[in-house]
């Protein structure tokens, strides 16, 4: 018994027909016919009917099928490992990226570009989109894995993660904005204080939208959004023109002076921005995906965030 003999059989069983396999396995329809006969043969027993306009399984091809579909299975499966074992990583890769999200810091692109040159046969595809449609098909497979923005404080299901940022929020504002008075100077801003103020904010579906957006519930008011951009250099550039109060993540020393803004942290609650890498909780399916999440694991270390979750998955 030969494994492509089974080849054969499955194709003509899928296929209802003799040539229609053999052209999908670009072989010569004679051909096809013989192999599975003499597969019959050495089994004892017939495994297709023949006699009808379709050919069809018999009973012991019926009970022989689960058994052939399992030897090409487990042949798949060890060359796939032997793949994994010698860096001949083949297949497809989608990967997604959360909108404003490429900076030097995550600089995605020297990653993947790294990786198609140790593996030319992996076919790579990166998406920009929001969080929440990112983990809607991180879930669904639709993604490999993805750079999201974590909204909650609570980790979202049927995902694992890697926190790669966890830094405090502030409110960035003009240097002349009203909020930076107040008897004995600001260390800080309270939420509230943003009750009724015009925002400048990252778009829905965002981590960081979603963790102001939950704030503000609980605080007693809905946020007024006024303007909003994917780019938070956009959403400085907003904030400089005394156009609103922008809530960003912490800026860099001697960043926000740079860019005409001032900021306060965010307090009562104590605001945080959380970025993190995701993938599938029980691991990407594909053996090109598992490698290119072990190289961005690699690359983007993980940070010591802050309860409720770290790093977690496999």
């Amino acid at each position: 018994m030969e494994l492509r003999q089974l080849h054969y059989f499955l194709a003509v069983v899928e296929e209802a027909n003799f040539t229609r396999a053999a052209a999908r396995l670009h072989l010569a329809q004679p051909g096809v016919s013989a192999q599975i006969r003499q597969l019959e043969r050495e089994l004892g027993q017939p495994l297709l009917d023949r006699s009808g306009r379709t050919v069809t399984p018999t009973a012991v091809g019926e009970a022989v099928l689960p058994f052939a579909r399992a030897a090409l299975a487990a042949v798949e499966g060890v060359r796939r490992t032997v793949d994994e074992f010698t860096g001949l990583v083949r297949g497809q890769v989608t990967v997604g990226l959360v909108s404003g999200a490429a900076a030097d810091e995550f600089d995605v692109a020297a990653v993947l570009a790294d990786f198609h040159d140790d593996h030319p046969q992996v076919e790579i595809s990166l998406t920009e989109d929001t969080s929440e449609r990112m983990l809607a098909a991180l879930r669904g497979g639709e993604l490999d894995l993805a750079v999201i923005g974590l909204a909650d404080d609570e980790p979202p299901q049927g995902v694992g993660l890697q926190v790669l940022v966890d830094v405090p929020l502030v409110a960035a504002m003009a240097p002349d904005d009203p909020l930076l008075t107040a008897p004995g100077g600001r260390t800080g801003l309270p939420l509230a204080a943003l009750a009724g103020r015009p925002l400048i904010s990252l778009p829905r579906g965002t981590g960081l939208r979603g963790v102001l957006e939950r704030a503000c519930t609980e605080a007693g008011f809905r946020p007024r959004v006024a303007f909003e951009a994917a780019a938070p250099q956009v959403l400085a550039q907003l904030a400089a023109r005394g156009l609103g109060v922008a809530v960003l993540p912490e800026l860099p020393a001697g960043a926000a002076a740079g860019l005409g803004l001032r900021t306060l942290p965010l307090t009562e609650p104590d605001l945080r921005g959380r970025v993190a890498l995701a993938w599938p909780a029980d691991g990407p399916a594909a053996p090109a995906a598992g490698a290119l999440l072990a190289r961005m694991r690699k690359a983007f270390p993980a940070v010591g965030a802050p309860a409720p979750y770290g790093r977690m998955g496999p």
